[in-house]
């Protein structure tokens, strides 16, 4: 699984290089190499180690799924900051505009879809991931593609439009709310899964020692 997990970092650490070069030529592959080292030893330090133990300890697929489930999570989540911190600040403003341009101002579009498809995902295998946590990622899924159609010219979007316009902020720190319990709650359940199989080993270990 380890070795998953280094295709994944690598997958989205050459993502990131590729989208700041785009965006801002030589200049932007340096701070993209940057940004995707730090973020690989963040994701090493918190979930790297972890999972080399689980494969030692041969802990259940659920803590397998859960740490891979919360990765798309973690970068929606940062999403959704980055736009909240548009509404104040210049900075955030100009980087949320260049990643509504790479979508093709399809971004939160996508994001709703691809967190519907999350949300579901729970429901059909509960025994991998509780369901409670996909009902929450379905609910900001359908948010976040409400909020991708505001600009559409349609009866529905008439309905609930001015919502979104009239509390957008109180929105995004909901959803952030949301978004940042799944992941604390899914990585805590890992972790938990995790010293109670090590618990388990050690409590084997003591037993097979007395009876030599």
């Amino acid at each position: 699984m380890s070795k998953t997990l280094d295709i994944i970092m690598a997958g989205i650490i050459s993502g990131i290089v590729a989208f700041t070069t785009s965006q801002l030529g030589v200049t932007g592959t340096i701070i993209g190499a940057v940004i995707g080292s730090m973020l690989y030893q963040f994701m090493s330090h918190f979930f790297k180690e972890p999972l080399e133990n689980v494969n030692t300890l041969k802990t259940p697929k659920r803590v397998e799924s859960q740490i891979v489930y919360a990765f798309p999570l973690i970068i929606i989540l940062a999403i959704e900051i980055i736009y909240l911190l548009s509404s104040f600040y210049l900075g955030p403003r100009e980087i949320f505009q260049s990643m509504q341009t790479a979508t093709d101002w399809n971004l939160f579009r996508t994001i709703g879809v691809g967190l519907i498809i999350m949300g579901v995902y729970p429901l059909l295998e509960p025994d991998r991931i509780p369901p409670i946590y996909g009902l929450a990622v379905l609910g900001v899924g359908v948010v976040k593609l409400m909020a991708g159609f505001v600009d559409y010219n349609s009866p529905i979007v008439a309905l609930y439009s001015p919502i979104f316009q009239h509390f957008n902020v109180l929105i995004s720190i909901v959803l952030i709310a949301v978004l940042l319990y799944v992941i604390v709650s899914i990585i805590q359940d890992s972790v938990t899964i995790i010293r109670k199989e090590d618990q388990s080993k050690n409590s084997k270990g003591k037993l097979r020692e007395i009876e030599l």
